[in-house]
């Protein structure tokens, strides 16, 4: 077998001298190149990275690498979980599966093989027959499955993330030195496109976190100069906790989180089940739009109206079930109208925020909220692409605005059941 070579401490996998290429035997080395500009070229390009991973595994096939299993384990920047696992199987296809952040998976990963190589930064090549049970989770399982060699490469980005891929053999020799030669040629290239592909899904999901669907969309394509504005017809719904800076005097900052959270639990999901996009969250508020498609102009107002009554009926289910530590409201204010997102700051420094007549409309309607004893209240521009009969509950003047605003709650508070 050939020896591991030892790492140069803090240098990414992708970095590569031409050192890589002196084992590789001399028949296999253009072969192996294709391999590489594989991964730089078509495979950098893939929708996903699966396909990627089944298709470096089908083309070292292709060569000669007896390869029937590959895995990679990549570290992510999502609110949502810690890492992604990926595994293709020559006979089984591509799986993947998500690790949540929590002690569970820290855990998991401290007696992994993938710990091992990033402690040690080489290559760890196993005999499965001949290791323990209990020297890693994986090794009863390899030997389940019949697999005679186990190969695991750290990944080491240039921004310092821990990353890796295995690959396993069903092959009675296990890997050749031929074999491990053209996966250490192919490395650098791979580890190359991996962190190309995962920092691009990173901004990609860190932007839509933070900013908004259509703000994500609008920053990623250029849109980032000061001044530029877009103008979005839409029905824009405004909501926000009652009485929260009484609600929250006595809390803890962690325990204020916690209730915004849930509180935010209960609103967004039925907005996003309608089509609509939470554009900002305001401290104890939130701003969402529904945009209007094509002909049918009053979908927009029927999706906001619904998503704001299944928000409600959310809120009281959570204070039914004591979800929050004491009972918590909302005020919902619905309007339509055009929503803008404008890039506003100075210097380095900007923001990709909301602004215009008819979300200041929006803002000032939910407070009337508490002042009509209403927890929904509809502008007459909102009434007017709805069918049915709302309720008038009589013509108020808003804050900032000359003329009164005819306002309206809906008959039913909510949605009634269809047959």
């Amino acid at each position: 077998m050939l020896e591991r070579r030892p790492p140069t401490p803090g240098l990414p996998t992708a970095f590569a001298d031409g050192s890589e290429a002196d084992d590789v035997p001399f028949g296999a080395l253009q072969p192996s190149v294709g391999i590489r500009d594989w991964l730089l070229g078509e495979g950098a390009r893939l929708q996903k990275a699966e396909d990627m991973l089944s298709g470096l595994a089908e083309r070292l096939i292709a060569v000669g690498v007896p390869v029937d299993r590959a895995s990679t384990a990549i570290d992510t920047l999502h609110s949502e979980y810690a890492g992604v696992g990926r595994v293709w199987t020559r006979d089984g296809g591509t799986s993947v599966r998500l690790f949540p952040h929590g002690s569970r998976s820290q855990e998991a990963y401290l007696n992994s093989p993938f710990h091992t190589v990033h402690e040690t930064g080489e290559w760890l090549i196993l005999d499965v027959a001949k290791t323990p049970d209990d020297a890693y989770a994986i090794i009863p399982d390899l030997k389940a499955g019949g697999y005679t060699h186990y190969v695991v490469a750290p990944l080491f980005f240039t921004n310092g993330t821990k990353n890796g891929i295995t690959f396993a053999t069903r092959a009675p020799e296990g890997f050749r030195d031929n074999d491990i030669a053209i996966l250490r040629f192919v490395m650098p290239a791979l580890a190359a496109v991996v962190e190309m592909r995962v920092l691009n899904k990173q901004l990609d999901h860190v932007l839509r976190l933070y900013v908004g669907d259509e703000p994500h969309r609008a920053i990623l394509a250029g849109d980032i100069r000061r001044g530029q504005v877009t103008r979005i017809r839409s029905a824009i719904l405004f909501a926000d906790m009652r009485d929260y800076t009484r609600t929250s005097a006595d809390m803890t900052p962690e325990e204020a989180v916690g209730l915004l959270n849930v509180f935010f639990d209960c609103l967004v999901p039925p907005i996003e089940r309608e089509g609509g996009e939470v554009l900002k969250y305001l401290g104890d508020g939130l701003l969402a739009i529904f945009r209007e498609s094509g002909d049918d102009l009053g979908g927009a107002a029927k999706g906001a109206l619904t998503a704001a009554q299944n928000a409600l009926a959310a809120l009281d289910e959570a204070n039914a079930l004591h979800q929050f530590s004491v009972p918590v409201a909302a005020g919902i204010a619905l309007h339509h109208g055009e929503a803008a997102y404008g890039n506003v700051g100075s210097g380095s420094r900007l923001d990709f925020t909301v602004i215009g007549r008819d979300v200041n409309l929006a803002s000032r309607l939910a407070r009337l909220n508490r002042q009509l004893g209403e927890p929904l209240l509809m502008s007459k521009p909102f009434v007017d692409f709805l069918w049915g009969d709302p309720i008038p509950l009589g013509e108020h003047v808003l804050d900032g605005f000359r003329e009164p605003m005819p306002v309206f709650r809906p008959k039913f508070l909510r949605p009634r059941a269809t047959n």
